[in-house]
C-alpha cells in the first residue's frame, strides 16, 4: 500500500526509516518531508493544515494510510476531515486529541477518571492564577493552556519567576496558547515517557524512553523541544511499566470511550516517577522528538501493520517485539537555539558518522543547495546509535558526531547521565 507520512522533522525521517522496512510498504509519500526522508520516500509539497486538498492527494495516490507526525494536524482535526472522506488515519480525532491540545482539558479529566496527576488550578486572569500561585509557594509550574511547540512550560523555582511567567503568559507570550492557563504543584521525582498503542478499545504497551529538556548540560538553561532521548528508560521496569498501563494509560481510554472520543493512535503520557508511584505531567498524541528516535531503532515489529491495526481497531493481544538493546540518540542543534538559532551554515562530512557501525542520522531541520546539506532550523541532526547499554550507545553516538564538520552546531554531551549514574 501506498502511505502519507505528514512532517518534516527528525521524528518523522525515523518514523519514515521504520515504515520503508515493512513489506506492506509500496510508495511513502513524505508532506512535506526533508532531505532525509527523501532519500527513501518521496517529498510532496503538501500543507496539512490544507486538509481538502490533502484528502484529494490520497484519493488521487491511492494512499492507504496517512501517518500524522505532530501534535497541530490532530488537534485541528485533520483525522476526522480524512475519515469522512473514506481515508485512513494513525491518530486520534479532534476531540481525543484534546488531551493534547488542552492542559486544562486533561487536567479536568484526569480529575474526573482518577488518573494521578499533579494539584492544579485552572485560570484566564493574571489576578487569580498570582493569587494561587502565592497560596501555594514555590517550585511551582506554569502552562499555557494551549499547543506551543513544547515550550510553553515553566518550573519557576521561586515565586518571582512564577509572577513573571503568569505576567508574560497573559501578556501573549505563547500567543492564543496562553489565553488561560494551568498553575499546578510541582512533582519531585524521576521523569519518563511511556508509549502505548490504542485502537479505540485496546491500549498496548509500546516503549518508554527519557528526555532531556533544558539546552544546557546538568539539565541547566531553557527548555527546548528536546536535546536528546535513550530508550529504555530504567526506571520504567516491568513492575512501574504494568503500574502505568492500570492507573494511568487504561483508565485514558476507558474515560476517551465514555466522552465518546475513543483514542486511536499512540498514547504518550509523560510521567514523573516518584514515591507515590507514576503520576501524569502531560498527555501527548503522538510520538515524540526526540524519543522516536530513540525508540525506533528498537523496534523488532512491522511498524506499518502496527499503525493500521490501531486505525483498523485490530490491535494484536501481544507485547510488541523490541530488541533489548539500548538506544541513544543525541540531538545536534544550531547555535543559539533555543532563542535565535543560526540557520545557513554547510554541514559536511556527514556520511562519515552514516558510514560507522550501529549509526543512524536523522534530518530535522536541513534543507539542499545543490549539493551543499545547509542547517534551516533549531534543532538540524539526531545522531542515534545502538548499544548493549547507555554507556556503549552513548560512545557510539558521540564518535559519530565527532566525525561530522559542522562547527556553528553544537549538542550535549551528557545525554544519558542519569542513566550512568543509577547504582
Amino acid at each position: 500500500m501506498n502511505v502519507l507520512l505528514l512532517g518534516s522533522g527528525g521524528r518523522e525521517h525515523a518514523i519514515a526509516a521504520a515504515l520503508v522496512k515493512s513489506p506492506l510498504l509500496d510508495t511513502l509519500f513524505a508532506a512535506p518531508g526533508n532531505p532525509g526522508i527523501a532519500r527513501i520516500g518521496q517529498c510532496v509539497g503538501l500543507d496539512a493544515a490544507d486538509h481538502a486538498s490533502v484528502a484529494a492527494y490520497c484519493k488521487a495516490n491511492r494512499i492507504g494510510l496517512v501517518v500524522v507526525g505532530a501534535e497541530a494536524p490532530l488537534v485541528a482535526g485533520i483525522a476526522d476531515d480524512l475519515a469522512l472522506a473514506g481515508i485512513k488515519v494513525f491518530g486520534p480525532g479532534k476531540a481525543a486529541a484534546r488531551l493534547e491540545g488542552s492542559k486544562g482539558f486533561a487536567k479536568d479529566f484526569c480529575a474526573r477518571f482518577r488518573i494521578p496527576t499533579a494539584a492544579y488550578g485552572r485560570f484566564s486572569n493574571a489576578a487569580s492564577a498570582l493569587a494561587y500561585a502565592r497560596g501555594k509557594g514555590a517550585p511551582i509550574v506554569i502552562k499555557a493552556d494551549g499547543l506551543a511547540s513544547g515550550k510553553g512550560v515553566v518550573v519557576a523555582a521561586s515565586l518571582a519567576e512564577a509572577e513573571e511567567a503568569i505576567g508574560m503568559m497573559f501578556r501573549g507570550g505563547f500567543g492564543a496558547a496562553g489565553e488561560t492557563i494551568v498553575v499546578e504543584d510541582f512533582l519531585e521525582g524521576e521523569e519518563a515517557s511511556f508509549f502505548a498503542l490504542c485502537d479505540g478499545a485496546r491500549a498496548v504497551e509500546f516503549a518508554s524512553a527519557q528526555d532531556h529538556k533544558r539546552v544546557g548540560e546538568g539539565e541547566t538553561g531553557p527548555n527546548t523541544g528536546g536535546m536528546g532521548a535513550y530508550s529504555p528508560a530504567p526506571v520504567m521496569d516491568a513492575a512501574m511499566s504494568r503500574r502505568v498501563m492500570t492507573e494511568i494509560i487504561e483508565p485514558t481510554l476507558k474515560g476517551m470511550t465514555e466522552l465518546g472520543a475513543p483514542f486511536r493512535g499512540v498514547l504518550f503520557a509523560g510521567l514523573m516517577i516518584g514515591r507515590e508511584g507514576p503520576k501524569l505531567i502531560e498527555f501527548n498524541v503522538r510520538f515524540g522528538d526526540p524519543e522516536t528516535q530513540a525508540i525506533l531503532p528498537r523496534l523488532e515489529d512491522d511498524l506499518l501493520a502496527l499503525m493500521l491495526a490501531c486505525a483498523n481497531a485490530t490491535l494484536p493481544d501481544r507485547p510488541i517485539r523490541l530488541s533489548a538493546c539500548t538506544a541513544l540518540s543525541v540531538v545536534l542543534a544550531a547555535r543559539g537555539y533555543p532563542e535565535a538559532p543560526l540557520k545557513g551554515a554547510e554541514i559536511v562530512h556527514l556520511e562519515r558518522a552514516e558510514a560507522k557501525p550501529f549509526v543512524t542520522i536523522t534530518h530535522a531541520g536541513t534543507r539542499l543547495e545543490g549539493t551543499r546539506l545547509l542547517a534551516d532550523g533549531g534543532r538540524v541532526l539526531n545522531v542515534t546509535a545502538v548499544g548493549a547499554n547507555v554507556a556503549e550507545a552513548g560512545a557510539r553516538a558521540y564518535a559519530a558526531i565527532d566525525a561530522i564538520d559542522w562547527p556553528e552546531g553544537f549538542c550535549r554531551r551528557d545525554i544519558g547521565w542519569r542513566a550512568l549514574q543509577r547504582p
